[in-house]
C-alpha cells in the first residue's frame, strides 16, 4: 500500500521534468537555426608590398600616426674624457749627469719661480767639465798674448809672416775650446745664460765649488719628487722633480671615427666632472692630426681656465658636443623597427594602406633620432605600433 501511494506522487513530477526539458531543447534548436554565422575579422592583409588594414580590424585602434616635416636639427654626442695638463706648462726636470743630491731646495706641493733653484747635486763629471773650461780659458788667455807679440813683431819686421799666422790660428782653435767649454757649462746649469763670457762661467762654478745647481725651467708647482737628499741619482732617463703650471688646463676628449664629421674648432660643449655636480661650458680648441692606431679614436682638447684648482689631472668627465644645425628629419626612436641589421618605418601611402622603408640614420637626439634617407617630409609614418605590423 506503501508503495503505490509513493508511485502515485513522484510519477508525475517525474513526467512534469522530462516535458519541460524537451520545451527547452526544442527553444534553443530553433534559436540556433535562426542565428546567422559570424565570420572571422581579418586584422591584415598583404597585397604585394602593400599592408592593407580593413576597416574593422582592431590594428586600426593601435597605430598612431604622425606627419613629419623638416625641422632645425642639432645633434648631441657624447664623448669620454680626463683632465690632463697643459704640455707646454708641465716640466719633467732631469739632472744633466748623475750624483749626489746634497740639497732640495723645493718640496712636493711647493711653489716655485722660473730660475729658482730646485736642488743641488755634487756631480764628478761637472766638476770635470768645470776642469775643462778652466784650461780652455788659459790656454785662450795664452794664445791671445802669443797672438798680440806676433802683431807687434810683425809691425817691427822682426817675426815672419808664417808665425803671424800660426799665432793666429792657434788663438781661434783656443777661442772655439774656450766656447765649447762654457757653453758644457752652461748646458749643465752653471753660469748665466744672458751671454756672460767662458771667464764668467768658469769662475760662476768655481764659486758653486764644483756643485751643480737645477733650477726651475718654469713657474708653477712641484707636483712630483722622487728624490731625498743625500740619494745617489744615476738615471739620466728619469724625472727627478716634476714642475707643473695648472693655472690652466685642458680636458681631452676621445672622439670616435664616425664622429669626426660633426667636429669642428670652437664647438660648443658641456663637460661633467665626475668629481662636481655642476657642468663647466667650454669650446672645442684643437682636434687631433692623427688617430690612434689602437683605440682608433682622436684627441678633442678644450682649455679651461683653473685658477682655482678645482680640475685635476687625471679626473674623469664626460664632454657633450653639439654639432652644426641644419635642416633634416627626425622620428621618434618608437617609430623605428629593427628587422635584422635593418632600421625600418611603416609609411602610409593611402588610408589604411602602409609600406616598409628601410633608413639610414643618423644621431640620436633625445628620444628622436634623425633620419638621413628613406623619408621625405609630409609623408605620415606609423610612430607606434608598427610592431604590429612588423613580419
Amino acid at each position: 500500500m506503501k508503495k503505490q501511494i509513493l508511485h502515485n506522487y513522484y510519477l508525475p513530477c517525474l513526467l512534469g521534468i522530462a516535458a519541460f526539458g524537451l520545451i527547452g531543447w526544442n527553444i534553443a534548436s530553433l534559436h540556433a537555426k535562426k542565428a546567422p554565422l559570424e565570420q572571422p575579422v581579418v586584422s591584415l592583409v598583404r597585397e604585394g608590398d602593400v599592408l592593407r588594414i580593413p576597416e574593422k580590424s582592431p590594428l586600426r585602434q593601435s597605430l598612431v600616426m604622425a606627419t613629419l616635416s623638416e625641422q632645425a636639427v642639432q645633434a648631441r654626442f657624447m664623448l669620454p674624457a680626463v683632465v690632463e695638463a697643459d704640455p707646454a706648462r708641465l716640466a719633467k726636470v732631469l739632472p744633466p749627469m748623475a750624483g749626489r743630491i746634497v740639497r732640495l731646495n723645493k718640496r712636493l706641493g711647493d711653489e716655485v719661480k722660473a730660475g729658482e733653484v730646485l736642488f743641488v747635486i755634487d756631480a764628478p763629471d761637472f766638476a770635470q767639465a768645470g776642469a775643462d773650461a778652466g784650461k780652455a780659458q788659459a790656454a785662450l788667455t795664452l794664445a791671445r798674448r802669443n797672438l798680440e807679440r806676433q802683431r807687434e813683431l810683425t809691425r817691427s819686421e822682426i817675426a815672419a809672416g808664417r808665425d803671424l799666422e800660426q799665432a793666429q790660428s792657434d788663438y781661434e782653435q783656443a777661442a772655439s775650446e774656450a766656447a765649447r767649454a762654457g757653453m758644457r757649462l752652461r748646458q749643465l746649469g752653471a753660469g748665466g745664460t744672458n751671454g756672460a763670457g767662458s771667464a764668467a762661467i768658469a769662475g760662476d762654478w768655481a764659486a758653486q765649488g764644483g756643485r751643480l745647481a737645477v733650477r726651475a725651467p718654469l713657474s708653477g708647482r712641484v707636483v712630483a719628487l722622487a728624490a731625498a737628499e743625500g740619494a745617489y741619482w744615476n738615471d739620466a732617463t728619469a724625472p727627478l722633480m716634476t714642475v707643473a703650471d695648472l693655472s690652466k688646463v685642458f680636458i681631452s676628449a676621445s672622439a670616435q671615427e664616425k664622429d669626426l664629421a660633426q667636429l669642428y674648432v670652437g664647438q660648443q660643449a658641456e663637460v661633467r666632472i665626475d668629481a662636481y655636480a655642476e657642468p663647466v661650458q667650454g669650446k672645442v680648441g684643437h682636434i687631433g692630426e692623427m688617430l690612434d692606431a689602437d683605440t682608433r679614436t682622436v684627441k678633442v682638447r678644450l682649455a679651461f681656465d683653473n685658477r682655482d684648482g678645482r680640475l685635476k689631472p687625471g679626473m674623469f668627465a664626460q664632454a657633450t658636443l653639439h654639432g652644426r644645425a641644419h635642416q633634416g628629419i627626425v622620428v621618434p626612436m618608437t617609430a623605428v623597427i629593427q628587422t635584422g641589421f635593418t632600421s625600418r618605418a611603416f609609411v602610409e601611402v593611402k588610408p589604411g594602406q602602409f609600406a616598409a622603408r628601410d633608413l639610414t640614420l643618423g644621431a640620436q637626439i633625445g628620444e628622436q633620432v634623425e633620419v638621413l634617407s628613406g623619408l621625405k617630409a609630409d609623408e605620415r609614418v606609423v610612430v607606434k605600433g608598427g610592431v604590429l605590423l612588423n613580419d
